[in-house]
C-alpha cells in the first residue's frame, strides 16, 4: 500500500478516540535495569493492553473512521497475531462485521483468541501456508466483496492510534533521553516519532528488530522500501519483509539510530523478564530490552523508555524460548562423537569427559556393526562458558573424534 503524507499526523485527536477503548497503560520505573546500565529505566507496559498489545490503538482508530457505507460493507484483515485481535475487538466494540484471515498453521491458541474478542462480529478464514499467502487471499476477497481492508501498519489512521502510546508517556515523564521501540512494519516507531518530534524533539528513537528480519534496516540502506528473500519468524511480532511505505517516509530521517537484535538474545530476554519480574513478554515485546546491552556506552546517566509492545506469549513455546536462550548464551551445546565400538567407550566418556557441572540432555546412538566408530549425538549443558571451554579441552586431550554441530547451520537444522 502507498500513500504520500498529505495530511499531518493528529495523535491529539487519535487519543480522544480511544480514551474509553484501550487502556492507558502503565510506565514502570524498572530498579534493576536502571542499576544495570546507571541510568533511569522505565517500561512502557503494552502487554498489559486490552488484547495484551498495542495493536488495538491502530485497528480501532482506523475502522471508527469509517463511514456508515464502509461500515455496513464491511472490514478484512490478514493477521495470524496481534492485529487480528485488534480488529476483532473493534469489530466487536463497533458492531461492525469483519473477515479475519489467518494462515492454515496458525496456532489454536492464537485463532481462539481472535474468537474470544470477536465474538460474533467477526469470520475466520484459514488459508495459506505463509502470512504472504493469507494476505493474497485476504486482498482479493476484499477487492471481490467491495470491502474495506485494515492494513496492520500501512495507514496514517493506524500510525495515529499507535502514535497514542507516546502520549501516554510524555503525560508522566518529560526529557526523555531515549525510546527504544520495536518495528515490524513501522507503524508504532513512525507514531512515536511523529509525536515525539513535536512535543519532545530531543529525544532520540531508537529501533529494534530481530536479526533475522532486519526490513527496516534494510530500507535504510537503500533508501526505500525492500522486500526482503527471506526472513526468520520466531520474533513473529516484528517478522515481516517489507516495512510501509508510509511509516518509512516518517522513519527515515528521524531515527536516532537501528540496532539488530539476535533471537537468542530475545529469548533471554523474555526468560529474565518472567523469572525476576514476572512479566509474560511475546518475543516482539522483549525486543526493546534486549537491546539496551549493546547501546550501554550511550545511556549512563541517561532517563530511557523501552516499549514492551505484547505479551501475547503461547506457553508451548516456551522450550523453544528456552533452547534459544541456551544456545545464544553458550550453555548448550551439540556435537556428533564418533566412539570407538569397544565395551566401555561412552562410560569413559561420562567419567573422564563430562565436568562436575556439565549435564547430558540429549543421546542418540545405534551401534553400528563392522565398523570401528559409532557416531552419536551428544546434547550436553553447562553451567557457564568457563565450563564449555574446559570441556574441549578435555575431549581434545582425549583425541575424541567429535564434530561440534552448533556452528554447522544446516547440520544443526538437520539435527536438532
Amino acid at each position: 500500500m502507498t500513500q504520500t503524507i498529505t495530511t499531518s499526523v493528529d495523535i491529539n485527536k487519535a487519543a480522544y478516540v480511544l480514551k474509553n477503548v484501550a487502556l492507558k497503560t502503565p510506565l514502570q520505573f524498572h530498579r534493576k535495569l536502571s542499576e544495570k546500565l546507571g541510568a533511569e529505566v522505565y517500561l512502557k507496559r503494552e502487554d498489559l493492553q486490552v488484547v495484551r498489545s498495542y495493536k488495538i490503538r491502530g485497528a480501532y482508530n482506523l475502522i471508527q473512521s469509517l463511514t456508515e457505507e464502509q461500515r455496513l460493507r464491511g472490514v478484512v484483515c490478514a493477521s495470524a497475531g496481534n492485529h487480528a485481535q485488534g480488529v476483532a475487538f473493534s469489530c466487536r466494540e463497533l458492531n461492525i462485521k469483519g473477515v479475519i484471515y489467518m494462515p492454515a498453521i496458525t496456532p489454536k491458541q492464537k485463532i481462539n483468541q481472535v474468537k474470544m474478542f470477536g465474538g460474533n462480529n467477526i469470520e475466520i478464514v484459514l488459508i495459506g501456508d505463509t502470512f504472504d499467502e493469507c494476505q493474497a487471499h485476504a486482498l482479493e476477497y476484499t477487492a471481490t466483496y467491495n470491502k474495506t481492508f485494515i492494513p496492520p501498519f500501512d495507514h496514517l489512521k493506524v500510525i495515529e492510534g499507535q502514535g497514542t502510546v507516546a502520549k501516554e508517556i510524555l503525560e508522566e515523564q518529560s526529557n526523555i533521553d531515549y525510546v527504544f521501540v520495536p518495528i515490524g512494519g513501522g507503524g508504532l516507531c513512525a507514531g512515536l516519532i511523529s509525536y515525539f518530534q513535536t512535543y519532545s524533539p530531543n529525544t532520540k528513537v531508537i529501533g529494534v528488530e530481530p536479526q533475522g528480519a532486519p526490513s527496516m534496516k534494510e530500507a535504510l540502506k537503500a533508501g526505500k522500501p525492500v522486500v526482503l528473500d527471506s526472513i526468520q519468524r520466531f520474533v513473529d511480532g516484528a517478522s515481516v519483509k517489507k516495512v510501509g511505505e508510509l511509516t518509512f517516509e516518517i522513519c527515515k530521517d528521524k531515527l536516532t539510530d537501528m540496532l539488530l537484535v539476535p533471537e537468542g538474545k530475545v529469548s533471554s530476554a523474555i526468560l529474565q523478564l518472567y523469572n525476576e519480574d514476572a512479566i509474560v513478554a511475546e518475543p516482539a515485546g522483549a525486543l526493546s530490552i534486549a537491546a539496551l546491552d549493546q547501546y550501554a556506552a550511550h545511556l549512563k546517566g541517561k532517563k530511557i523508555v523501552c516499549i514492551l509492545s505484547g505479551g501475547n506469549n503461547d506457553i508451548d513455546r516456551m522450550n523453544e524460548i528456552k533452547e534459544r536462550s541456551l544456545l545464544y548464551e553458550g550453555l548448550k551445546h551439540y556435537f556428533i562423537v564418533r566412539f570407538a565400538q569397544r565395551p566401555g567407550a561412552l562410560k569413559e566418556f561420562v567419567n573422564h569427559i563430562l565436568g562436575p557441572n556439565d549435564d547430558i540432555v540429549r543421546f542418540e546412538f545405534i551401534q553400528k556393526h563392522n565398523k570401528e566408530t559409532g557416531p552419536a549425538l551428544i546434547g550436553i549443558e553447562v553451567k557457564s562458558r568457563e565450563d564449555f571451554a574446559l570441556l574441549i579441552e578435555r575431549m581434545d586431550s582425549h583425541k575424541l573424534n567429535y564434530t561440534l554441530v552448533n556452528q554447522n547451520e544446516n547440520l544443526f537444522e538437520y539435527l536438532v
